[in-house]
Formats: C-alpha cells, structure tokens, sequence
C-alpha cells in the first residue's frame, strides 16, 4: 500500500484545529496544560485532589482511539509486521525523551508553543528535525518505508 497517497491536507488541518481548540478549552475550563506526560506522571504518585481527572483524560484517550477504529468509514490497515521487543525499546525511548525533555511532543508543540515557551520552541525545533532527518535516512538511505 503507498501510503504516500493517502494523506489529505484537509484531514491534518481539521485534525490540527480541533487538537488546537481542544487544548485552549481545556486550559481555560481547568487552568491546566494538556501535555500527556505531564498528566501520567500526575497518577504516579496521584497529586492530591488531580487523580480524576487525570484518569478521566486517559480513558477519554482511549475512547476516542477505539471509537476512531470502530467507525468504518476511516478505517486503516495495522501495521503488525513490528517485534514485541522493538515496540517495548520505542516506548522506552518515548518514556526516557519524554523525561529528559522535560515534556512531551504534545505538550511542547501544542501548548508550549501556544504560550511561547522559548523551552517548548526550542523542543519541538528539535524533535522535529529529528524526525525529519529520521525520516530521510530510512526512506533514502536505508530504503525502508
């Protein structure tokens, strides 16, 4: 499947938007970012008085998620063809990036930049590049797609 085909700009933005308008309403409903990690890492050890909403946030996640795959209009092929173990190291990647980033993707993109955090700017400056760079060598160099 080429995958290349299947990207719309309408769907990015309208995704984008709704991602944008989604954590402005949540910053001014609960006075709170919505970076991901920031809110796991508010369940272990539970901030007093935050427990739940912050689970209530995470099962909204999951819902969502598991929603978006039961309507079949938008269905998409699963990739399976990956190693439990090579799952395992990019989540611990992600965990480990996340920590020493002071954040995640979500929150340094979304909200950061919103509030124009030169720390946020400068993550997502990063990890983009990152990804970009990432991204070239495996198509180009290593002929992986």
């Amino acid at each position: 499947m080429d995958y290349i085909t299947l990207f719309t700009p309408y769907s990015a933005i309208i995704g984008g938007m709704l991602i944008g308008v989604s954590a402005t309403f949540f910053l001014w409903l609960n006075g709170r970012i919505s970076g991901i990690s920031g809110i796991i890492h508010g369940l272990v050890p539970p901030e007093k008085g935050s427990g739940v909403w912050r689970l209530a946030y995470i099962l909204g996640l999951f819902i969502g998620g598991f929603t978006f795959y039961l309507v079949p209009a938008i269905q998409f092929e699963l990739r399976d063809q990956y190693s439990i173990y090579l799952l395992l190291l990019g989540g611990v990647l992600v965990g480990f990036g996340t920590r020493m980033g002071s954040g995640c993707t979500s929150g340094h993109g979304v909200c950061g930049i919103a509030r124009l955090s030169k720390r946020s700017i400068i993550a997502t400056l990063t990890f983009m590049t990152s990804a970009v760079i990432t991204v070239y060598i495996m198509r180009h160099v290593a002929g992986v797609y």
